[in-house]
């Protein structure tokens, strides 16, 4: 079951597969994505732990917000991931007129990325 904030899921990807994606007009996954068999995503309460655990250093990532509503049903599910958190997972490619918008995650000073705040609910900082 969704959450109920989660009418934005987030996508974390070096920039060469999303523009590959971008070219064939579906983005079928980075590498780690093929492997598992589905597309990773996170929700704004989960995507900086994200950032930090699994691309921690990485430059040239993009940030992918993905309109929930929009996916094909029954290819979105929430599985129980790190900490016993659900995390959405996309088993299906996803299609890019579901993409919301797509930024640049740069690194900080400090080697941390940073993110749009306009993403991260009241109480939560990027």
């Amino acid at each position: 079951m969704a959450p109920d904030n989660a009418s934005l899921i987030f996508k974390i990807t070096p920039r060469a597969p999303w523009r590959a994606a971008e070219a064939a007009g579906r983005f079928t996954g980075a590498p780690v994505d093929l492997a598992d068999g589905f597309i990773h995503f996170s929700t704004a309460g989960q995507v900086a732990e994200t950032a930090a655990k699994h691309f921690a250093g990485q430059a040239d990532l993009l940030l992918v917000a993905v309109r929930t509503a929009t996916l094909e049903l029954g290819l979105l599910r929430w599985e129980v991931s790190r900490g016993g958190a659900l995390f959405p997972h996309l088993y299906g490619p996803l299609p890019l007129d579901a993409v919301a918008w797509v930024r640049e995650l740069p690194l900080g000073p400090d080697g941390r990325h940073r993110f749009p705040p306009d993403i991260f609910p009241s109480s939560e900082e990027g």
